[in-house]
């Protein structure tokens, strides 16, 4: 039998506590600033990182490192294109990264102020992405840039800027275009809606696509001591894209160091985690993962940053 008489115990007032008062919540105060709001948060756990991640990204911002925005397409469906666009334009963002759809749904809102079909019903009769006007102006943008020696994304930041388009004020890449801030363009061949038409030329996409793979490889040399990565959504093809030219940037005899990741994503994604939070970062640096939706943690992480800047 046990004989609990000899149990050894300890008084918790030597003990380190994780969670101390100090770090609490505040209060709710009707009326308050976001300043006061953001403050107010727990010092704990995700409150806490994100609070941090704000801070680095300012610190970048302030030092001239690297702020490299990778975002998936459903950040551009959310309607948070002016979020990024006055980032963009107070010179915090350094580089933008998006993968096919991106420039699909962002040339959609400059063309005719909305975007996103319903697919389930469209799929039905093989209407989905059919629609000409995208696939139209976008593969010959591609065409037509690539042709004259440009990346993807300059391609079509190019044809938007130099369009006469509705709503191209509301474009990611048209505002990224103003400011010479570079969009890099992921394609895989087949996962874009128009990549079904005739107009597509697969050979001008993969061209181009690869001169923004040598132009992030240059941007992420920026990230050395101080820089940031953002993730919004990418599952997939960006988090393998970063990881590969973070690799070529080293290869090539760059310190890429001491900076900070984070991905922001719904759920947790095995790639996201591995290839922007935790190896990137194993010679140095912060990585962190923060689970939400984007349309509330984009504009939160962004008015953290405005009220810092």
């Amino acid at each position: 039998m046990i004989n609990l008489k000899k149990v050894k115990r300890y008084s918790i007032k030597s003990r380190k506590s994780l969670v101390n008062k100090g770090d609490f919540a505040q209060l709710p105060v009707k009326g308050r600033s976001f300043a006061s709001f953001l403050s107010s948060l727990p010092n704990i756990l995700k409150a806490k990182d994100l609070q941090a991640v704000s801070s680095d990204i300012v610190s970048a911002h302030k030092k001239k490192k690297g702020v490299i925005f990778m975002c998936g397409a459903h950040v551009i469906k959310c309607g948070l294109n002016p979020v990024l666009i006055e980032l963009i334009n107070k010179k915090v963002i350094t580089c933008i990264c998006l993968n096919g759809a991106g420039i699909i749904h962002d040339f959609e809102l400059a063309f005719q102020g909305k975007t996103s079909e319903d697919v389930a019903e469209n799929l039905k009769t093989g209407r989905f992405g059919m629609g000409k006007e995208s696939a139209d102006f976008l593969n010959l943008a591609v065409k037509e840039g690539v042709g004259k020696g440009f990346g993807l994304g300059y391609a079509v930041a190019s044809k938007i800027a130099t369009s006469d388009l509705a709503h191209k004020d509301l474009s990611l890449l048209y505002n990224a275009y103003k400011n010479k801030i570079p969009v890099c363009v992921f394609v895989g061949i087949g996962t874009d809606i128009i990549h079904q038409h005739p107009s597509f030329d697969a050979a001008s996409t993969a061209n181009g696509s690869l001169r923004d793979f040598h132009i992030l490889v240059d941007k992420i040399c920026a990230l050395n001591q101080g820089g940031v990565v953002a993730n919004f959504g990418s599952a997939v093809m960006l988090p393998e894209v970063f990881l590969k030219a973070l690799n070529l940037a080293r290869n090539l005899g760059n310190q890429v160091k001491n900076f900070t990741t984070v991905n922001f994503d719904m759920i947790y994604q095995y790639r996201a985690v591995q290839n922007v939070v935790i190896r990137p970062t194993l010679s140095g640096g912060e990585g962190y993962y923060i689970i939400g939706h984007h349309e509330i943690m984009l504009p939160l992480l962004a008015q953290s940053i405005i009220e810092k800047i």
